[in-house]
């Protein structure tokens, strides 16, 4: 399942993209995220709550940022979690890019390819699709409100 998402941030592209580098920094404005744990340099352990229509998941596993391209502002990163007591797992590749608008304007472009096996991925997509729509706008409200206090 593949999703394309643009969100624009009152925030100049510099200090967006230090910010969405740093992974446990960033992981606090994702919603449903409880722990994040740096094992090396690029890899990433941590654990997701989330509740997708009637089933609620929580999902363990690993980040790797697989690309980062700081002169272009472009990032990639793998995903893989599972949720023993759903019996389900996630396995997703995340690009992201940033775009310049204006001097304290930028628009994140964030696109996902995604695996989502057991029984959430019996849901379909509509309610996937609206479920990680609702992620991201709640997402870029927060990083909203982390940047652009006082």
């Amino acid at each position: 399942m593949k999703f394309t998402q643009r969100a624009v941030i009152p925030v100049a592209r510099g200090p967006l993209w230090d910010f969405l580098m740093d992974v446990p920094k960033v992981a606090k404005s994702l919603p449903g995220v409880e722990t994040v744990t740096p094992i090396d340099g690029t890899t990433y352990q941590g654990t997701l709550k989330v509740r997708v229509g009637p089933i609620s998941l929580n999902l363990q596993g690993k980040i790797i940022v697989e690309e980062r391209d700081a002169v272009n502002c472009k990032a990639s990163l793998r995903a893989e979690a599972n949720d023993r007591m759903a019996a389900g797992a996630v396995k997703g590749k995340t690009t992201m890019e940033l775009k310049e608008i204006g001097p304290h304007e930028t628009e994140l472009l964030v696109e996902t390819d995604v695996n989502i096996l057991g029984k959430i991925g019996e849901f379909g997509q509509p309610i996937i699709r609206k479920k990680a729509d609702q992620m991201l706008q709640e997402f870029v409200n927060n990083i909203k409100k982390q940047l652009t206090q006082s």
